[in-house]
């Protein structure tokens, strides 16, 4: 984790003013953040709980020595609840429309050295700069995988110079990632998934850590991943991990920008001269591990950057699997599940000069060896958000090729289709064009992630 000891009373800016007074903050508003004056913090009220832990006051001071990594922590027995223990739940009611500065400082007068901010060395740095503005002392952890961007160390010595912090580095466990890569090799999630890998380098060096704590603090936001993403509260008990007295309820999961858009983030960043990650110059938003990092193309949503090569419905690495519905459980990275969990998701690809391929029609087409026409097809499933991008400009496509002797076609490929398509139609993520010659019966499968419809145009004209 990130010793982050700050204990300044005042921070020089020209947008900023904080009194020398610890209790005094008073700050201009930039963009869509309202930076508030503390004093004016709503008081939670206390009431009958449910998952409930009891909050620690802030600490004045705290030493530079790195607390002891949780692993040699016992966590002791789960305390019984007691009257006087806060109500989260009431508490994110009440500040759904704070700003993050706001719900920041508040983290961090609760919890005070028991709390931690979660940092990837993406654009979550605005979670430390918001912690510098409270003028509070403040913790930083980072997950160190041993498979990061050489952008992102030379980002968090940058960091760590800027602010004059240290961050608290956690570490998978050798023995684990040894026994992996000499069993499955270096790459093996590109074929059967991502959870496991992240499971030994990210989520289990996590669970040590927040064990340490009773809170932490993340750079969840709403408009991230719409599948995951979209309903997190600004504050909640952790749904999956444990913090430091052990047992369910007993670890609290601070998002202070939950309800900020992408570009308010930047553009707070940018205001205040923040560092940045030099890669999200070359086209990163979301940034991970480098295998499983790449940039996206303008129109892109962020998370097609990461694991690129699975389905798009639950792209979460295990450090927020708590955001994963129910309905999604059965399937996994990869999107193997039992069933289709999504049957009232309405269709998409709606157009009269499209054809619905079902299992047969596609077999039957792509036994032939010589066709009366091209086809087109897209194999997608109705819930993939990047197939809902795609929408408009396949349609477009099909209405342009309307009597042009190239038939459109669609073939849902979820649920109990997908194995088939997997093995027979080269189906690797969602969506995957083929385009069916007219005297071949092996399929050409479209290489590109530019789904507009000059690109697949070009595409079709090349080889029909």
């Amino acid at each position: 984790m990130a010793l982050a000891v700050t204990s300044s009373n005042s921070i020089s800016s020209s947008s900023f003013a904080l009194s020398s007074s610890s209790n005094d903050i008073k700050v201009s508003q930039i963009g869509s953040f309202r930076l508030v004056d503390r004093t004016h913090v709503a008081s939670t009220s206390l009431s009958q709980r449910r998952s409930l832990v009891r909050p620690l006051n802030a600490e004045p001071k705290r030493n530079d020595s790195v607390v002891p990594l949780a692993a040699t922590l016992a966590a002791p027995e789960v305390a019984e609840k007691v009257e006087g223990e806060e109500d989260f739940e009431q508490l994110a009611k009440e500040l759904e429309n704070a700003s993050p500065l706001e719900i920041m400082d508040r983290a961090l007068e609760k919890f005070g050295n028991d709390i931690a901010i979660a940092f990837s060395g993406a654009e979550d740095v605005a979670l430390i700069e918001y912690a510098h503005l409270t003028g509070r002392p403040f913790r930083v952890f980072s997950l160190d995988t041993g498979r990061l961007n050489p952008e992102t160390y030379r980002f968090f010595d940058e960091v760590e110079q800027h602010y004059g912090i240290r961050i608290e580095y956690m570490f998978p466990d050798a023995v684990e990632v040894q026994a992996l890569v000499r069993s499955k090799g270096l790459f093996s999630f590109y074929e059967d998934g991502h959870q496991e890998c992240c499971r030994v380098r990210k989520v289990r060096p996590l669970r040590r850590s927040l064990k340490g704590l009773r809170a932490w603090i993340t750079g969840q936001r709403k408009d991230q991943s719409p599948g995951t993403r979209s309903e997190i509260p600004v504050v909640q008990v952790d749904p999956v991990f444990e913090g430091l007295e052990g047992g369910v309820g007993s670890l609290v999961k601070w998002n202070p920008v939950a309800n900020a858009k992408g570009n308010d983030i930047w553009n707070f960043l940018r205001t205040m001269g923040v560092p940045i990650n030099s890669l999200h110059s070359q086209g990163y938003i979301s940034i991970g591990c480098e295998p499983c990092t790449r940039p996206v193309l303008p129109g892109q949503h962020e998370r097609e950057g990461r694991w690129w090569w699975e389905d798009a419905k639950a792209k979460e690495c295990g450090l927020h699997k708590g955001n994963i519905k129910q309905e999604d459980a059965t399937v996994n990275g990869n999107g193997h599940g039992a069933g289709n969990a999504s049957e009232a998701v309405a269709d998409i690809f709606n157009s009269q000069n499209l054809v619905t391929l079902n299992r047969t029609g596609i077999e039957n087409l792509a036994r032939l060896d010589n066709r009366q026409e091209p086809w087109l097809v897209v194999l997608y499933a109705p819930w993939c958000q990047f197939c809902q991008a795609m929408e408009g400009s396949y349609v477009e496509l099909a209405d342009k090729l309307a009597g042009n002797g190239v038939k459109v076609g669609k073939f849902r490929a979820d649920g109990d289709q997908k194995e088939y398509a997997k093995e027979k139609l080269q189906l690797g993520s969602f969506p995957t064009i083929l385009f069916f010659p007219k005297h071949s019966s092996k399929p050409i499968k479209y290489p590109s992630e530019k789904r507009d419809v000059d690109s697949l145009m070009a595409f079709v004209d090349a080889l029909r």
